[in-house]
């Protein structure tokens, strides 16, 4: 079935490998690209303000070009570069795990497609943690262990 293969912890790092390895070649060979990225994966520092990651679609694009493009890093990991959001410009830097990339486009093309990016619980982990702390938090037994 497609769902235990997309969920595959193995099938995702095969996946991130192979996102990681086409950006490599995009930028060795000075292409300009774009990414669309599943938001709930995404890192930003500093942390955009709440009226600018609202507006933000839950698969969301970045256009790497021009001054963006000349930030660009890779990691093991994550793809890191700088961006302006909004009328403001308000700059971040952006931090995205290869396995929350959805799509690479080239010249308004799909190059690639990661259908990982839409597995829900590949991205909800820090949700998970705060909930998990929460629950752990709330029962009284617990408090002489909370150092707040």
């Amino acid at each position: 079935m497609i769902k235990d293969i997309i969920e595959s912890e193995s099938y995702r790092t095969l996946v991130s490998d192979q996102i990681k390895e086409t950006m490599k070649y995009l930028i060795k060979n000075d292409e300009e690209f774009a990414v669309t990225a599943n938001i709930k994966g995404i890192t930003f520092s500093p942390v955009l303000p709440e009226t600018i990651y609202n507006q933000l679609s839950a698969f969301s694009l970045f256009i790497l070009a021009n001054y963006t493009y000349s930030t660009l890093e890779l990691d093991d990991d994550h793809i890191y570069f700088e961006a302006g959001f909004g009328k403001e410009n308000f700059g971040s830097l952006v931090k995205i795990p290869y396995n929350a990339i959805f799509q690479i486009i080239v010249d308004e093309s799909i190059l690639f497609v990661n259908s990982t990016a839409t597995v829900k619980n590949f991205f909800n982990q820090k949700e998970q943690e705060k909930k998990s702390f929460n629950a752990f938090k709330n029962n009284p037994s617990n408090e002489k262990l909370i150092q707040e």
